[in-house]
């Protein structure tokens, strides 16, 4: 495996243990728990994260998502359409995304297992591919799976912060 491809799978694998480490040990109602009426929740949290990964990462694979490809968005039962990933969701949206723990992580999993072996797979040379031109300057591949983690990091961040609050106010 290629230096870019080590990195890349340890920087989605640090993604992976913190998303386990804030959802473990939480009951439903501290995921859900609002901190204000327009706060998102750490389950909302991890859910758009992961759906952001699975869209983009399985759109770079030429692949189509899990959420949709595995069943996920039938077992969430959300009122989304299926390509719906959170961004611009309305306050009432985020509540709505209130599911089991173990659902969500299996969720983040298998989205996890299938983007560490899409970049296990990839070339040294496929990481210069323009895969957007709508942008100036255009979205390599690398720079796609950098934004993706970046998003994935500041996401994960936001419902660690949570999760300590909610710590405090609901023991």
């Amino acid at each position: 495996m290629s230096h870019a491809n080590a990195l890349l799978v340890d920087g989605f694998g640090r993604v992976h243990g913190s998303v386990h480490a804030v959802v473990e040990g939480l009951g439903r109602d501290q995921l859900v728990h609002r901190l204000d009426r327009d706060a998102n929740t750490i389950t909302w949290l991890v859910w758009h994260l992961t759906r952001v990964q699975d869209d983009h990462v399985s759109a770079l694979a030429g692949q189509d998502q899990a959420w949709t490809a595995e069943g996920w968005a039938d077992r969430f039962g959300l009122p989304f359409a299926p390509e719906d990933h959170g961004f611009g969701h309305t306050c009432e949206e985020v509540a709505a995304v209130d599911v089991d723990p173990g659902l969500l992580l299996g969720y983040h999993d298998a989205v996890h297992a299938r983007t560490v072996a899409y970049v296990e797979g990839l070339r040294d040379e496929e990481y210069d591919d323009v895969v957007d031109r709508s942008w100036d300057p255009p979205v390599t591949r690398a720079v796609r799976l950098v934004s993706v983690m970046d998003d994935d990091m500041q996401h994960i961040g936001q419902a660690a912060f949570v999760r300590g609050v909610v710590e405090r106010l609901i023991a």
